[in-house]
């Protein structure tokens, strides 16, 4: 049995070896050698489910919280702001593949919150509104 910890580590595939290119006609080798040989370097990937399940849930909080952030500077920067951090800081640490979203979701965020801040000392509100 895993733990969570395990299951969160990352672990890096052996880079393969490329097989030797022949320099000249002769030494060229059979086409039948020379796929095998391909087929030898590339190793197969045997990828935890556990593994892949919380980097696929890690993207998505990354996506999500850069829509939370980004709605979050139009409406609801109260409650969407730190929602985006949360976010975009979890998938950060479950080790998304979309690591600029959730940096771009914990930005907004934060700009979210200092819209709030910069509200709240204006006009003493905590909406915005165009115009007079």
């Amino acid at each position: 049995m895993t733990t969570l910890s395990e299951a969160i580590r990352t672990t890096t595939p052996a880079k393969p070896t490329k097989p030797a290119r022949a320099t000249k006609p002769a030494q060229a080798a059979e086409p039948t050698q020379t796929a095998d040989a391909t087929q030898a370097a590339v190793p197969a990937r045997t990828a935890d489910p556990a593994t892949s399940r919380l980097r696929r849930h890690a993207d998505g909080m990354a996506v999500a919280s850069f829509i939370l952030g980004l709605l979050g500077t139009l409406v609801l920067n109260l409650l969407l702001g730190p929602c985006a951090l949360v976010l975009g800081t979890l998938a950060l640490t479950r080790g998304t593949t979309r690591r600029g979203r959730a940096l771009l979701g914990i930005a907004l965020g934060a700009t979210d919150l200092l819209i709030l801040a910069l509200l709240v000392t204006t006009d003493g509100t905590v909406s915005w509104h165009i115009g007079g």
